[in-house]
């Protein structure tokens, strides 16, 4: 009998509150709301940031988050077994869309552990150990597909355009960072382990946000301090954007070639020095 009171009385300061002071009409007076619930702690920043992130994600769709097509980190069904390997390793992906003939032909998923099997039986092809591709249209709804990716072992989807062409790929990652933020992953290297690392082939790795002040000392160069904190920034500004995968571009004499973005910024540069008889 109490616990019945108990709920009626819910019930009532809850349609007294409503009527104070009504509900949201619409997403912006929702997101107002939750920045009001955040000064008045009711919730705290992070699980408002959250909320935000379940509210945008009601408007966006495949299409918006994919990774394009041309930066998609692919895998060919003839490629030798080593040459598999080294781009399993060099790009640090869990999984990978295997194509054949024309990277447009994907016609299966492969694991990154799945080809270790390779290893121990070298008799095994390529092909036994393909997964089913999940292909979904750009058009299709994030909360849609959230709810799939949940639903099934598939965490990574292709993505086709209005013409059945391959557009580029979304992964359960992709979807959740849009809610939660940026996740690190294996790929992603701690902070307090270093920005700047010396590779064996003479080129360096180097974080988006290490600071141009450590850039000029390691490489004993001038780019400028003053505008920008991090060499991410002022790589952005030179090129008037922040740029993809694969781009690069030439200051002070190194190269910066973006080996991983996300989330609208640079994680890593791959630097080299140009050869001297290089044009």
């Amino acid at each position: 009998m109490h616990g019945t009171r108990h709920a009626d009385k819910r019930t009532f300061l809850q349609r007294l509150v409503e009527f104070l002071h009504p509900g949201p009409d619409s997403k912006d007076e929702l997101i107002e709301a939750l920045a009001d619930a955040e000064d008045n702690d009711v919730i705290d920043a992070q699980s408002r940031a959250m909320l935000e992130g379940v509210i945008r994600i009601a408007d966006m769709t495949a299409g918006d988050v994919m990774v394009a097509a041309p930066r998609m980190d692919v895998l060919d069904i003839d490629a030798p077994y080593a040459e598999l390997l080294n781009t399993v390793i060099d790009t640090g992906h869990s999984r990978f869309p295997v194509y054949e003939g024309e990277r447009d032909n994907i016609i299966g998923i492969l694991m990154a552990k799945d080809l270790l099997k390779l290893q121990r039986a070298p008799e095994l092809n390529v092909r036994t150990l393909l997964r089913p591709v999940v292909f979904v249209p750009e058009s299709k709804a994030l909360n849609d597909l959230l709810r799939e990716f949940r639903g099934n072992r598939n965490h990574l989807a292709v993505v086709i355009d209005e013409f059945g062409r391959v557009a580029g790929l979304i992964t359960i990652e992709d979807v959740l960072e849009e809610i939660v933020g940026e996740i690190e992953d294996e790929f992603d290297v701690q902070e307090d382990e270093g920005d700047i690392f010396a590779l064996a082939d003479g080129t360096w790795r180097v974080s988006g946000d290490t600071p141009i002040e450590r850039v000029n000392e390691w490489f004993r160069v001038a780019l400028p301090e003053d505008e920008f904190d991090t060499i991410g920034g002022y790589v952005a500004h030179e090129m008037g954007r922040v740029p993809r995968r694969g781009e690069s571009v030439e200051l002070a004499g190194l190269v910066f070639l973006v080996q991983h973005a996300r989330a609208g910024a640079v994680r890593w540069f791959k630097v080299t020095r140009p050869t001297p008889e290089a044009p």
